[in-house]
């Protein structure tokens, strides 16, 4: 392989980290700062990636379209609607014990999937809706995916930015609070339920923007992208990997695991055709593997959970 194309592999390679990151980013501030057990990743990725893709859209008789609305925008619609979906499942289920949560969750995103493939005047069915307009492509030309990676940067750093500046905040301070004990916060007159609830849209929020980032990028969506296993559980091994309630963890633990499963994807690729079906199965228990000694040496993760400030301050009380 030529300088050029391994270039053009990592940044390719890149991109996905980040779109990845952003997830793990969202999935930490949910569970490792208030202790949400999220099991329906899938979903609102989905949403986002649909959302922004049908109002960047020109008009198709496939599917609902025809806004044309710009890339920011795109990208805005596909957060606020995945916060939306968050709060319509948080007003059943965020009172509920963890393990409630996480069913509630998980069967919420086997339902959008259903409708994703079922609702074909809205999303196109299985067949999928492709062309979605890549931003300024036409500026770029084969410098595409380069720029693309930028965007994926700046939408990391002020995403980390403002996770760091709300986690070591008096809302962020509670929020650890209540995944300690959330008991003594009710005792101490805090509304544990907004809390908890600000925290699942705001994670829904980033994993929505992920989710039309993705969407951009491909250029093509189908039912089939957002599988459980990579689009839900794949995440949770990146924060657990990089280490709970630790952003910087986060952006660690899904470059290391993106890079285990897209280098198994290269082992397996070796393997003869007639274990093609077998390969698959292969690169979870790698994966799998993987988590196993990073669980047995390092509990808390690469990183584990970082020190932020307990300075108490007037907006505490």
């Amino acid at each position: 392989m030529t300088f050029a194309g391994m270039f053009s592999y990592l940044v390719f390679f890149l991109i996905f980290v980040g779109i990845y990151a952003i997830m793990t980013l969202a999935l930490n501030i949910q569970r490792g700062f208030a202790g949400l057990f999220n099991i329906g990743i899938a979903g609102f990725w989905a949403v986002g990636a649909y959302t922004s893709a049908i109002v960047t859209k020109g008009a198709s008789p496939d599917h609902l379209g025809g806004f044309g609305l710009p890339f920011i925008l795109g990208l805005l619609a596909g957060g606020i609607v995945a916060s939306i979906l968050a709060l319509l499942v948080g007003i059943p289920t965020i009172r509920l014990r963890e393990d409630y949560l996480g069913i509630a969750t998980i069967g919420i995103a086997e339902i959008i999937r259903l409708v994703i493939k079922n609702e074909a005047w809205l999303t196109n069915g299985v067949r999928g809706v492709s062309a979605i307009p890549k931003p300024l492509a036409g500026i770029f030309g084969s410098n595409y995916n380069l720029f693309f990676l930028l965007i994926v940067a700046a939408v990391i750093a002020i995403f980390y930015y403002l996770s760091e500046k709300g986690i070591n905040s008096p809302w962020g301070r509670v929020l650890r609070a209540i995944r300690e004990d959330e008991e003594v916060v009710k005792a101490a007159g805090k509304n544990v339920v907004r809390y908890r609830m600000e925290a699942f849209i705001l994670g829904a929020f980033m994993m929505g923007v992920g989710g039309a980032l993705y969407a951009h990028f491909t250029s093509f969506i189908s039912p089939e992208a957002f599988r459980p296993m990579q689009a839900t559980f794949l995440v949770w091994i990146m924060l657990i990997i990089g280490g709970s309630a630790n952003n910087f963890g986060s952006l660690v633990g899904a470059f290391l695991t993106w890079g285990i499963w897209t280098g198994t994807e290269f082992l397996t690729g070796m393997l003869p055709a007639a274990y093609t079906t077998q390969a698959a199965a292969v690169r979870v228990i790698l994966i799998g593997i993987f988590l196993e000694v990073i669980l047995l040496s390092r509990p808390q993760g690469l990183f584990g959970e970082k020190k932020y400030s307990s300075k108490k301050t007037a907006a505490d009380n």
